[in-house]
């Protein structure tokens, strides 16, 4: 199956997945399982969600992860800062790289917005080198926004 194809068909489970859903929580609980069950070489696929100047474990699929994460540090705390997404060919390379889980090789970070502000962020790591691309990329920044709008009581 094609990327485009794969995220087409991704978007269409979580829409009826999320239908009749309001709870911010309970969508990223269920959007994270999904994405981990149906994208093929990921280690690690959940939320962090701002408060302050941390961006605060959310529902996630995959081993422990860190709890907190400074706006500004490592992947996550990056594109949040800079409000934008982040896809990480090789987290060794990348100033700064939080190593929650030592297995991950490369990552894709995309920044939840609501009214231009970032509220949190959407997390995939792969054990895999160059496992993200812009397809991947665009595919999570559509379900993202597919969250934020089935999501009434987000703050913002």
């Amino acid at each position: 199956m094609e990327k485009a194809e794969l995220y087409k068909d991704l978007e269409q489970q979580a829409r009826a997945l999320l239908e009749g859903e309001r709870d911010p929580i309970a969508n990223a609980a269920n959007f994270a399982a999904l994405i981990w069950d149906t994208l093929p070489d990921i280690n690690w696929a959940g939320f962090y969600f701002r408060r302050s100047g941390w961006l605060v474990l959310g529902p996630f699929q995959g081993k422990p992860a860190c709890s907190r994460i400074q706006m500004g540090a490592g992947v996550c705390g990056t594109a949040a800062a800079k409000a934008r997404t982040l896809v990480v060919p090789d987290v060794h390379k990348f100033d700064g790289h939080i190593a929650c889980d030592e297995a991950s090789n490369s990552e894709l970070v995309v920044p939840l917005m609501k009214f231009n502000i970032v509220i949190g962020v959407v997390d995939l790591d792969s054990p895999s080198f160059d496992r993200f691309d812009q397809d991947d990329a665009k595919g999570i920044e559509a379900l993202g926004r597919l969250w934020i709008t089935a999501s009434a009581d987000l703050p913002g």
